[in-house]
């Protein structure tokens, strides 16, 4: 995946996360300069973010720190192999007691 590449789907990626989160009453959205932070009950945050160097995306959540990067098709937990709407789904449930569809 060549720079461009990764910038445009990432940015396609952070869009439908606004999307999905931005209608949500418990929660709040901001995408600003490439990082997307969400705003959950509890003055708690989930940040959402580009790692170009790596090619990956990063999520911080009170959970931990997760890494992403593009693997068949989808964004793959470095660790886990989990895929990142999935995992940014159950995130924002323990979390924020939200349930988020990114379909």
């Amino acid at each position: 995946m060549t720079e461009s590449e990764f910038h445009r789907a990432v940015d396609e990626v952070l869009r439908r996360i606004e999307s999905a989160v931005e209608n949500h009453e418990a929660l709040d959205v901001d995408l600003e300069s490439g990082i997307l932070t969400i705003g959950c009950p509890g003055d708690t945050k989930v940040i959402v973010n580009r790692q170009a160097p790596n090619r990956e995306i990063w999520v911080a959540a009170r959970s931990g720190g997760f890494h992403f990067a593009a693997r068949d098709g989808a964004w793959r937990d470095t660790r886990s192999g989990a895929e990142l709407f999935a995992s940014l789904s159950a995130i924002l449930a323990a979390q924020a007691g939200a349930k988020v569809d990114f379909d």
